[in-house]
């Protein structure tokens, strides 16, 4: 039942949902109200006061319109729509007074701020400022907190909108951050002084509206009208954040959230945010050989014709590809080395993925889906390591009223959940229970990458399929990798999994680094760091990193997204899909494409639901038969949230964080 009201804006009328507040209202009706306070993604504080307007016919003073629904206007005397003026002159004295008090303790520091030029405050004191103030009294300082490696403060600059606190607590789940004291004495502050624990925490820095929460690793580097910004897809979780890179010359500065209402919000983890420095150390900037024992500097004619002479001598050649390659890259190897009469697989983790069946390795549910769920099952899966933001999407359904199962390791996901056990006799009962709980509910299974990585995955999955099919689920497979379902789809797989490769006496490691080689096979390894890949290579091709190659990537829920360059690659490094093509000239097997157009476009020919960019394609329910369970526990896939992935291995400050989460845990508790 709708509750449509009309409301006439600045002489536009508008209908609009009477839930809706006056400042939305304004949004639909394309009239800007400035705001420092009021955030779409969180609750209404209605604190700042800068969102003033002039109700007309209601009390004779401004009234806040973020805190105001439409239906609570009164109409005109003959029934006439209410009338809402965001620009007559009592709006614009209480909006200056607004800014006047704003300003009365805010320092000058704009030259030497990093908010500078994308500043909130600087754009309104524009637009609303007095030229004076008339207020001669000192400033009032306070103290910066120590918030941890990633967010800096100085909280002197602070205008106590609160949407650090709002969001830490909200959408973050934890309750670190507070306001204290009253009037002149309120501040911002940290329980106890603590760190912030929390993946999610640099989304603080985004939200806040002075440059009272500055990023600590990109301070003072740079300004934001020298950046060159280049919107792409990140690959540290396989949810394919929607990011924008920033760049100065070569390096990347910096990496920020896009919005995406169907993938991340706008939200981003700390790893995609943070990850940047990671770029530029432990490159691998030129070809190197093996030679006695000992990795030498190449050049590439010598690298490819090693790699060439090893890949013609060999009687059995096999491709492992990783877990940040672009769809593209998967394809381009799969296409050469099974040329050769190899095997490829892409299931590194030993994941067992049945390759062909898009509802068993990717499921029917989208990351939407959890929105309007009542219960969501996660069964062997931790979403606070795995996905960051589709936990705190799971967090918001919680929040909502949602009902929360979890079978697999007891721990904090930021919400409350009912544990029913930790092993496979645990999902046993589950099928054999009344499912009540999840019945008719919109309910959302996430089967994660650690319960289908024994020996029994595929019964796991099965059983996970089995109990979807009984509740009238949506199935969603919560992978780890960014690349995977994309190397899925176009079937980068081989009957044998990762041991098939393993027999070979050649292998071609794309960007594998979390599996260990044994000795005895020839290894060409191609990729961007020198990581335990290319620690165990005969011949190095250094490859592209995610941000200096445009791609393809098909995240966790199946839609594909393309990734765009913002970079180059370091030295003589060169991109995936070119090492491929002078590599099968090179042997003689010449590939049918010479630009990455061609080869997406004979990708695309062979799997067509690759071309629905930034859709999310349905997939036929195709259940797995049922067979016998293992009685393992189950184990989550991530050890170590912040060092998952060679980029992130290389970076100082993934390993300064790594480093404290396992103080924090190792920390004993004080008696309170």
């Amino acid at each position: 039942m709708s509750d449509n009201r009309k409301i006439i804006i600045d002489g536009t009328e508008v209908e609009v949902d009477g839930a809706m507040t006056i400042i939305q209202a304004c949004e639909e009706a394309g009239i800007e109200v400035p705001r420092f306070c009021y955030h779409e993604r969180l609750s209404i504080a209605g604190n700042c006061r800068m969102c003033l307007v002039e109700v007309v016919g209601g009390p004779p003073k401004p009234a806040a319109s973020c805190a105001m629904q439409v239906r609570d206007l009164r109409p005109g005397p003959e029934g006439q729509p209410p009338v809402v003026k965001t620009n007559s002159p009592m709006v614009k004295k209480a909006r200056e007074g607004v800014m006047e008090f704003m300003l009365i303790n805010h320092p000058l520091d704009c030259p030497i701020c990093d908010q500078g030029g994308e500043c909130d405050l600087q754009d309104q004191a524009m637009a609303y400022g007095l030229s004076g103030t008339r207020f001669n009294e000192a400033k009032r300082a306070v103290d910066d907190l120590n918030l941890g490696p990633l967010v800096e403060t100085h909280m002197t600059r602070c205008i106590s909108c609160t949407r650090c606190v709002r969001f830490t607590t909200e959408v973050a789940g934890i309750t670190q951050m507070g306001q204290t004291g009253r009037g002149e004495d309120a501040e911002i502050t940290s329980y106890l002084n603590q760190t912030l624990d929390s993946n999610m925490q640099g989304n603080i820095v985004d939200l806040c509206p002075v440059g009272a929460l500055v990023s600590k690793p990109y301070s003072f580097t740079a300004r934001p009208w020298e950046l060159t910004k280049t919107e792409t897809i990140d690959v540290m979780d396989a949810l394919g954040s929607n990011i924008r890179v920033d760049t100065k010359g070569r390096e990347v500065m910096r990496i920020l959230p896009r919005n995406h209402d169907g993938v991340n919000e706008e939200w981003l983890s700390d790893k995609s945010r943070y990850v940047w420095d990671g770029l530029r150390r432990q490159r691998l900037d030129r070809p190197y050989v093996r030679e006695n024992g000992k990795l030498r500097p190449a050049s590439w004619t010598e690298a490819l014709s090693k790699a060439s002479a090893a890949l013609k001598g060999a009687t059995k050649v096999g491709g492992l590809i990783g877990d940040l390659v672009s769809t593209e890259a998967a394809f381009g190897l799969k296409q050469l080395i099974e040329g050769q009469g190899g095997v490829v697989e892409c299931r590194v983790d030993g994941a067992r993925l049945p390759a062909g069946n898009r509802s068993a390795y990717v499921g029917t549910a989208t990351i939407e889906d959890l929105d309007d769920a009542k219960a969501i099952m996660l069964i062997g899966t931790n979403p606070r390591d795995e996905a960051p933001v589709l936990n705190a999407r799971i967090r918001k359904a919680w929040a909502a009223g949602a009902t929360v199962g979890l079978i697999g390791e007891a721990v904090d996901l930021t919400y409350d959940y009912a544990h029913l056990g930790t092993d496979r006799a645990a999902l046993t009962k589950l099928l054999e229970g009344g499912h009540e709980g999840a019945l008719g509910k919109d309910t959302v299974v996430i089967v994660g990458q650690g319960a289908i990585s024994e020996a029994d995955g595929l019964a796991v999955l099965a059983a996970a399929q089995k109990f979807a099919e009984l509740t009238e689920s949506k199935f969603m497979v919560l992978h780890v990798a960014a690349g995977r379902v994309g190397a899925l789809d176009v079937d980068a797989t081989n009957e044998g999994g990762r041991n098939a490769v393993a027999e070979c006496d050649v292998i071609f490691n794309m960007g594998a680094d979390e599996v260990e080689i044994d000795a005895g096979p020839f290894v060409i390894y191609q990729g961007s760091h020198g990581d335990r890949g290319a620690n165990r290579a005969d011949v190095i091709l250094p490859g592209a990193a995610y941000t200096e190659e445009s791609g393809l990537f098909v995240n966790t829920e199946g839609r594909p997204q393309l990734a765009y360059r913002a970079g180059f690659a370091p030295g003589e490094a060169k991109e995936n899909w070119a090492i491929l093509r002078a590599l099968s000239a090179e042997i003689g097997a010449v590939q049918p494409w010479n630009t990455l157009a061609e080869l997406r476009q004979a990708m695309i020919e062979a799997v067509p639901h690759l071309a629905q960019v930034d859709q999310v394609p349905e997939n036929d329910w195709q259940p797995l038969e049922q067979d016998k369970l293992g009685d393992a526990t189950f184990k989550n896939a991530l050890w170590d949230f912040y060092l998952t992935n060679p980029i992130a291995r290389a970076s100082e400050l993934m390993a300064e964080l790594s480093r404290n989460a396992k103080e924090r845990k190792a920390a004993p508790m004080a008696a309170e």
